[in-house]
């Protein structure tokens, strides 16, 4: 049932009208933010459709079908190419997954999808076809799908689920009831967290501040290496605002480009902005929900009672400009040491 799903009320209420009037359209889009529980969604609608007792539209939980669909894992197929570029089917014979190979949705699931579609369901009331990041779809895929949401038979039903809608075609999207996912609050993601009795209530409150609404990076982020980017990035912004220590800045930079770190270059400056932003928060008297780091809220007020919030607004404007050089085939050592430098005369 839709209750166990975390937060997306709107979209809970939206779907269990669906399923109550039996109504369900035949290619549903589902845009929102990676790690919103959309995938989850769309197993709740294969669940439902196909459900043996359900209970005002929605799925049981408890018949054979329910829970074979629950406990589906979509495992990766075998090392063989032609297997990689084929649908992914759960433990239902009915329901079935495409995912990107090499980054892309190829013609080859599309293809599958078109065939598998017009025929009637195995052993329940319905076939849910469900496309994961929807987004990859290529030109050549794009209109393989096409061919099925033209015409789509009426036992079958695509879930497309991406957290870029207008990267797909609008004759794609024209023929999709497009269904929004919003952020989860922080509080129904640290509420969760602490459900799953796997974190203590500090952990699970960074978490659920740090993971900008998705359920999914909260449950990704390793906070020992966030600590530590954190610890690293605090010195930057105190060298910034308490005593301009230009010396300092430049080991930071020299830290940051280390190339065993090369991949935590984009990860620290995202700390690097959310710490400068509870900076400016505390300069203006915010209320303390506003705190993403709220364990350092000791260190970042007296950093605060430093800082003018002008200064914390460039700052982050300064990060953005080099962001999108970033893009640009340019050394990141002297670009970085260029940035704090020009960040301490602000």
């Amino acid at each position: 049932m839709f209750s166990s799903l975390v937060g997306n009320q709107r979209v809970k209420d939206i779907l269990s009208r669906m399923l109550a009037m039996g109504r369900v359209p035949g290619a549903l889009l589902f845009a929102g933010e990676d790690g919103v529980g959309k995938k989850l969604f769309a197993l709740e609608i294969a669940k439902a459709l196909n459900c043996r007792t359900p209970v005002y539209g929605e799925a049981c939980d408890r018949c054979p079908s329910c829970v074979r669909i629950s406990q589906s894992k979509f495992t990766d197929h075998e090392e063989e190419k032609d297997r990689r570029e084929r649908l992914v089917w759960s433990d239902h014979t009915d329901v079935a997954l495409a995912r990107p190979y090499n980054r892309l949705l190829r013609i080859g699931p599309m293809r599958e999808i078109e065939q598998e579609a017009n025929f009637r369901p195995y052993e329940g009331k319905a076939r849910i076809f469900i496309v994961e990041e929807a987004e990859r779809l290529n030109p050549f895929s794009s209109n393989a799908l096409l061919k099925t949401l033209e015409e789509p038979p009426a036992t079958s039903h695509l879930i497309l689920i991406t957290s870029r809608p207008a990267s797909l075609l609008q004759t794609i999207r024209s023929r999709c009831q497009i269904v929004r996912f919003a952020p989860l609050a922080p509080e129904e993601i640290e509420s969760h967290l602490m459900g799953t009795g796997q974190f203590s209530k500090s952990d699970a409150r960074l978490l659920s501040r740090i993971a900008r609404g998705s359920l999914g990076r909260a449950l990704q982020t390793n906070l020992e290496n966030y600590r530590e980017q954190r610890d690293s990035m605090l010195n930057v912004l105190g060298a910034l605002a308490l005593n301009r220590d230009r010396a300092q800045l430049l080991r930071s930079s020299e830290e940051m480009n280390d190339a065993k770190r090369k991949d935590e270059y984009e990860p620290r400056l995202d700390v690097l902005v959310t710490l400068i932003h509870d900076v400016w928060m505390l300069s203006l008297d915010a209320p303390d929900e506003q705190i993403v780091n709220q364990d350092l809220r000791a260190q970042l007020v007296k950093i605060a009672s430093k800082t003018e919030s002008n200064h914390a607004s460039n700052w982050l404007s300064q990060i953005e400009t080099h962001r999108r050089g970033l893009d640009v085939n340019i050394n990141r050592k002297i670009a970085t040491d260029a940035l704090f430098l020009s960040m301490a005369e602000a």
